[in-house]
């Protein structure tokens, strides 16, 4: 083929301009340790953006899952449902505490958690008397839950809810921002996500309390005295002031990224859909999605060729492309966990085996784009 084609990213970080003017700012005024203007702003900005009280700015989306699950008290011997298709920091830092994970099957609608099968894991709980310490809810690349659904199973039985909005920031639920419907929320502002601080979250939350107090634990737990006095252990998890520039920079250029992946999605749908055993991602009449991903699923039996056959396809032609996320039930840190299937189908474990994860950047360009249709048209022809 010649020169090396350059490469394409799954998902790449997308500079509006403005950041550097936010991070010359910190340095100017020589705000360049942790804390600071930008990161008092930014927490405000998010808050008011998602719709709830409050909100924390954070190192990472996992230091928010970890802050989250302390001040629910989930701890070792405590039991907790969680998405099964997600990422592992979802459930990592929780599980790290010595809690349990019970995983849940996703449904062919939305590709999120099942409520038969949160149902059926309730039910089971309730008869064995071991109700969770919380459910984990993730809106997988940035398509909502069915909250409606979902929260109300958890609400009934007293049992808090923390929604996973690290992929989704952005994205509606019956027009209201996906990272609001938990007792606690977070996004995720790592390098490959909408929004990005270079590394980085949020904790959100309508309990302004609980937000204070983790504040208080993100910052070494460090007691009100002239001296460093500790009563408890707390964490180094609070995002630094000019990252947070930066990510005050992103958040203002959020709407223009969401209609930018929207639009890459558009363009793969009309090139693709109308291939045989092709069926993208769906969004249900109930949401608007971020498209943080474009995904679809590939069927063999009918291409006569698999989502690894794609992926290969694309790596030759210096293109990004991935698997959907690996069901954690299916992982082997977590083979003698328990599950529960979306009835008699297992969902998560279908999509895993055919699903694919498309260059979506909203710095991607149409040519670029082109090509991976090309590759795409040619291996499916």
């Amino acid at each position: 083929m010649g020169d090396i084609e350059e490469r394409v990213y799954l998902s790449s970080p997308h500079m509006g301009g403005k950041e550097i003017l936010y991070v010359r700012e910190a340095f100017d005024t020589n705000w360049v340790a942790p804390l600071g203007p930008h990161v008092e702003a930014f927490e405000r900005e998010c808050a008011a953006y998602a719709g709830v009280k409050s909100a924390l700015a954070l190192s990472s989306g996992t230091a928010a899952a970890q802050l989250a699950s302390v001040l629910l008290g989930i701890g070792r011997g405590s039991v907790f449902f969680c998405s099964s298709l997600t990422f592992i920091a979802s459930l990592a830092p929780i599980v790290q505490a010595g809690a349990v994970p019970i995983f849940i099957d996703s449904e062919p609608e939305s590709w999120n958690m099942s409520p038969t099968a949160l149902r059926a894991a309730f039910e089971d709980a309730g008869a064995e008397g071991a109700r969770p310490a919380a459910v984990v809810i993730v809106n997988l690349y940035g398509q909502s839950c069915d909250m409606d659904e979902l929260i109300p199973i958890c609400e009934s039985r007293g049992v808090p809810v923390i929604e996973d909005a690290a992929e989704s920031m952005g994205s509606l639920y019956r027009g209201r921002r996906t990272g609001s419907f938990g007792y606690f929320g977070f996004y995720s502002f790592n390098g490959n996500k909408i929004i990005t601080t270079s590394g980085g979250g949020m904790l959100l939350s309508d309990d302004e309390e609980s937000i204070d107090r983790a504040r208080f634990l993100s910052t070494q737990a460090r007691d009100r005295a002239p001296w460093y006095q500790h009563s408890e252990l707390g964490y180094n998890f609070r995002l630094s002031n000019v990252l947070a520039g930066i990510g005050r920079a992103q958040l203002e250029l959020l709407e223009r990224r969401i209609g930018e992946r929207r639009a890459v999605y558009e363009r793969y749908r009309e090139a693709l859909s109308g291939t045989p055993g092709v069926e993208f991602m769906p969004e249900p009449d109930w949401s608007r999605t971020n498209r943080w991903l474009t995904t679809l699923t590939i069927d063999p039996s009918v291409t006569g060729v698999t989502n690894l056959d794609i992926i290969a396809a694309l790596a030759k032609r210096n293109i990004e492309s991935r698997p959907v996320w690996k069901p954690m039930h299916l992982q082997p840190v977590f083979e003698r966990a328990r599950y529960y299937r979306h009835g008699d189908d297992d969902v998560s474990a279908r999509l895993f085996e055919n699903g694919l994860c498309l260059p979506s950047g909203s710095n991607l360009t149409k040519s670029d784009q082109d090509r991976v249709i090309e590759t795409l048209s040619g291996i499916l022809r």
